[in-house]
């Protein structure tokens, strides 16, 4: 009796669950004007912001490597962000219109309401990602299967988690009008302190505390890692492309060669930001439910 009461409970969770992300797909895809626009933006910034300060990147240090090359795993980071993000407005959407209540009620847990929207808004934003990938050659970036496959799980978790966060705070909030709001201040700050746009190198020491708490920083360095892998972003001096030693009889007879500021690819290693990101992610997610289920 008790084992059939489980699976009851377990049917019903799964049922939930894939109705409400079914819901959450079919609007998303059906709505031409909201995927126009979420694939609009991100070329926005990466071709013309990144085209505009190429000029800005090489005084930093890396004027043979394009300025959109550093860019693009940052920007696909983004694309995913937003996407994860806003989708969850369709909680407060549902919840004005009365379509939350009915949820609610019906014979399924809460918790897979909350599991729906997380995947629905996920699957939404890993759909984005996957149509931004077709740019990669576009910034200079070779396709590989390594690059690809690994991309696609990046992404994948990073949705997961960015998903969790806007259910989170989504499940609380009463107004449409507050929402977008609210996210934007929780939004530019987590994208700006990710590294999407700049190096995370030779930062105020505050700046620097705000980027490792960021768990968007460790979801746009794990990108850079797959993403750029193999790749070198060169320094714009011709005089450290030299020979080694070339270079060290220059040092030995007193030239003094210029700084160049060699970009790093990545700061942390690959596992310790899929960790964290994958941490954050659940502590989220657990948290989504048990607020999810306690709304009125």
């Amino acid at each position: 009796m008790l084992e059939e009461v489980r699976k009851g409970s377990v049917e019903r969770f799964l049922v939930g669950t894939y109705i409400v992300w079914l819901r959450d797909v079919k609007r998303f895809w059906r709505d031409t004007m909201r995927r126009i626009g979420a694939f609009v933006q991100p070329l926005i910034y990466l071709f013309l912001l990144g085209t505009g300060l190429q000029s800005a990147f090489k005084v930093f240090g890396a004027g043979e490597t394009k300025y959109i090359t550093f860019m693009y795993p940052g920007i696909l980071a983004m694309t995913v962000l937003f996407t994860s993000m806003f989708s969850s407005i369709s909680i407060i959407w549902d919840r004005e219109f009365g379509f939350l209540k009915e949820m609610t009620v019906a014979p399924i847990p809460r918790s897979s309401i909350a599991m729906g929207k997380i995947l629905g808004g996920a699957t939404t934003a890993l759909l984005q990602g996957v149509i931004f990938l077709f740019f990669m050659p576009l910034a200079g970036i070779s396709y590989s299967l390594y690059r690809v496959l690994m991309a696609l799980l990046v992404m994948a978790i990073l949705s997961l988690t960015l998903t969790s966060l806007g259910v989170l705070i989504a499940s609380r909030m009463r107004s449409m009008e507050g929402f977008p709001i609210l996210m934007n201040f929780i939004l530019m700050p987590m994208f700006f302190l990710s590294g999407a746009m700049f190096p995370l190198q030779g930062l105020p020491g505050w700046m620097e505390f705000l980027t490792k708490i960021n768990p968007m920083s460790y979801g746009v360095d794990a990108m850079r890692t797959v993403v750029l892998r193999g790749l070198v972003l060169t320094p714009s001096d011709p005089l450290v492309n030299l020979p080694p030693e070339l270079l060290e009889k220059l040092v030995s007879s007193g030239v003094q060669l210029p700084h160049s500021a060699q970009l790093k690819v990545s700061l942390y290693p690959l596992h310790l930001d899929l960790l964290v990101v994958l941490g954050v992610g659940l502590f989220l997610f657990l948290l989504s439910s048990l607020m999810f289920g306690r709304q009125d």
